[in-house]
């Protein structure tokens, strides 16, 4: 006799849990519509376990042809229950067997051949057969544990196979454990027969898939219940280059003052009426939040943006009322067709966000066109980026040394470190265009570190001496400089090396000088170690003679556009100042000298040393060794 125990109180958690979950907004997407019908599946599973099970225990009562087909029924839904969580493996794993329609029909074989077998076990008594003593097992019953084994078996396979596709560790847990308790579902199933056990263990597994992938809120701006950045990106991955689309941004101007100045209770109020505001008038489109007053609409390719920026517009032109105060609230617009362009997602993501900025930036009525040339250059950017990491995480960013020689002899004396990194062509990437990146994303610091130690192993490995190098500049970025432990990780590293510090002297821009109390204490603490410093690009930022004589600085470069200036159109100006850096003890260093006739000119007014193309390109260090070793 079947044991009802712990079916009944299964198919009740799972009516309260469909309940609650189709109860709110989903984004639709496949891995949402494959969740949707593994719910269903289940709960067809669980009604028809329970009636067959009910009906094969009263079978005297009841006419065989209605026992057949009940068993039918439960025992088709079983084998659909089995494939549904190996489709929804697939989905989270992003493989691309969702998009091969021979491999679907393939794994679909199974289901198809057992389900045949059940059907005709009213003739062939192989899966199941009732007679004048009820329901029995045919001799092909426990294969179903075969389909089991097979998908399960599939399953893992794809684990094993596409487990970098799953961004977060947690749920690339998940799809292990849900997978594991079914397996062990069907151990228990064949052990205790009798018993309705499996549904337990198949519910535990949708639990864990609601909690990992599944839960609503994941996907839901708390506030106002419309769809959150996360939403936006899973739904435009799944449609990019499948749908043509049009999405519309717009940004609340000065957002993060506003929520100073209004508050941060009224602000968020504020955000649930924009938010109301739009499901009312914009149902045809999708709503996303993106956060700090950022909001999207995703429609097809035919929405007209136009006229809804518009209604937009002229709504902002009147208050926002949250509770007893009137919010006065300006937007900014975008719009981003995506069409015939064939991008990565992480482009896509980079143009969408470059769109919330130019949205934010924008105080126009109508709104700004994220265009192909727009697109383009963050499409560059992202390359750029991609390049950058790739040189960080397999350590092949470059360094070049540019000599600087003394403008008395014309012999080198010092050179400065300079950061390069290439694409996969070979192509040489610009700094003035990598550095602002890693500068934005924080690689800057990832940067400077290797930057540094292989500026250490370049002077140990090499006779500087016989080259005539007194010095090597390496440059401090403005956000290295911030960093607490800059002093003793650079002095353990030449260190390691067995580099004196003394030979290291540190170029700071003038835009790492904003902060006196900063300068001072990070500049003490390097100092201590033994490194000397720099001033570099003097003439077009902060700088004055007060901060350079508090400041340790041994030397100050004088920016290229000062060095041309002078040399175009002599005067007093560049002549005094450098007399006075000379009387305060300083060297003085001139960059860009292009050619002889500047040198002298610098040589004459008093610069000690010179620095540009008219010496030597920044080369590879093993040119630099080339042309400076015998010297």
């Amino acid at each position: 006799m079947w044991n009802f125990s712990y079916v009944i109180p299964t198919l009740l958690v799972l009516v309260i849990f469909m309940g609650y979950y189709f109860g709110l907004p989903r984004i639709p997407i496949r891995i949402n519509h494959t969740f949707i019908m593994l719910v269903v599946v289940e709960f067809l599973v669980l009604t028809t376990d329970i009636v067959a099970t009910w009906a094969c225990i009263n079978y005297a009562t009841l006419p065989v042809g209605l026992l057949y087909l009940l068993n039918d029924a439960y025992f088709i839904a079983f084998f659909l229950r089995a494939y549904s969580f190996f489709y929804f493996t697939v989905n989270v794993l992003k493989s691309s067997f969702s998009y091969n329609q021979k491999r679907r029909v393939l794994v679909l074989v199974p289901f198809c051949v057992f389900s045949l077998v059940v059907i005709t076990s009213v003739w062939t008594h192989l899966f199941f057969y009732i007679d004048e003593t009820g329901y029995h097992s045919g001799v092909l019953y426990n294969t179903l544990y075969l389909l089991i084994a097979f998908y399960s078996a599939c399953s893992f396979y794809l684990i094993t196979r596409h487990k970098s596709r799953v961004r977060r560790k947690r749920e690339l847990n998940s799809v292990v454990w849900y997978n594991l308790i079914l397996v062990l579902g069907a151990i228990v199933r064949y052990v205790f027969p009798t018993y309705l056990l499996m549904d337990t263990f198949c519910l535990m597994s949708l639990i864990i898939i609601y909690l990992s992938y599944e839960n609503p809120d994941f996907y839901l701006e708390p506030r106002t219940w419309i769809f959150n950045s996360r939403a936006l990106r899973e739904y435009v991955e799944e449609i990019n280059n499948k749908k043509n689309y049009t999405v519309l941004m717009f940004v609340i101007h000065n957002y993060n003052d506003l929520r100073d100045l209004y508050g941060i209770r009224q602000m968020d109020q504020g955000i649930c009426l924009i938010g109301d505001y739009l499901r009312k008038h914009f149902k045809d489109e999708m709503v996303f939040y993106y956060g700090n007053g950022r909001f999207a609409l995703l429609g097809k390719e035919d929405f007209d943006y136009e006229t809804s920026y518009k209604n937009i517009r002229e709504r902002f032109d009147s208050s926002w009322k949250a509770d007893d105060a009137e919010l006065f609230l300006e937007v900014g617009g975008a719009v981003l067709k995506m069409s015939e362009n064939k991008l990565a997602i992480e482009n896509v993501m980079s143009i969408l966000s470059e769109g919330f900025d130019l949205a934010g930036e924008s105080d126009e009525d109508r709104v700004i066109i994220v265009d192909k040339e727009i697109q383009d250059r963050i499409i560059g950017q992202t390359e750029i980026k991609k390049s950058l990491n790739n040189a960080i995480e397999h350590d092949q960013l470059k360094v070049y040394l540019q000599p600087i020689v003394n403008s008395a002899t014309g012999k080198l004396e010092g050179a400065e470190a300079l950061s390069r990194i290439f694409e996969d062509s070979g192509k040489m990437i610009s700094p003035a265009l990598f550095v602002p990146i890693a500068e934005k994303n924080g690689m800057i610091n990832q940067v400077g570190d290797q930057v540094f130690e292989q500026v250490c192993r370049f002077v140990k490995e090499n006779n500087v001496k016989a080259m005539g190098l007194s010095w090597i500049n390496v440059n401090l970025s403005p956000i290295q400089f911030m960093r607490s432990d800059i002093a003793e990780k650079f002095y353990s590293c030449a260190k390691k090396y067995g580099v004196d510090p003394d030979f290291i002297h540190l170029e700071i821009t003038e835009e790492a000088l904003i902060d006196d109390s900063l300068l001072v204490k990070q500049m003490q603490a390097l100092s201590s170690k033994g490194f000397h410093f720099v001033l570099d690009d003097y003439g077009k930022g902060y700088s004055n003679i007060t901060r350079l004589r508090n400041c340790p600085f041994i030397n100050v470069k004088l920016d290229m556009s000062l060095v041309w200036d002078y040399c175009k159109k002599p005067d007093e100006i560049l002549p005094n100042m450098v007399n006075t850096f000379g009387k305060m003890g300083f060297s003085i260093t001139a960059e860009g000298i292009e050619n002889q006739q500047m040198a002298e000119l610098m040589a004459d007014m008093g610069v000690t040393h010179l620095q540009g193309y008219h010496f030597s390109k920044p080369v590879s260090m093993k040119d630099f060794v080339n042309d400076y070793a015998k010297e």
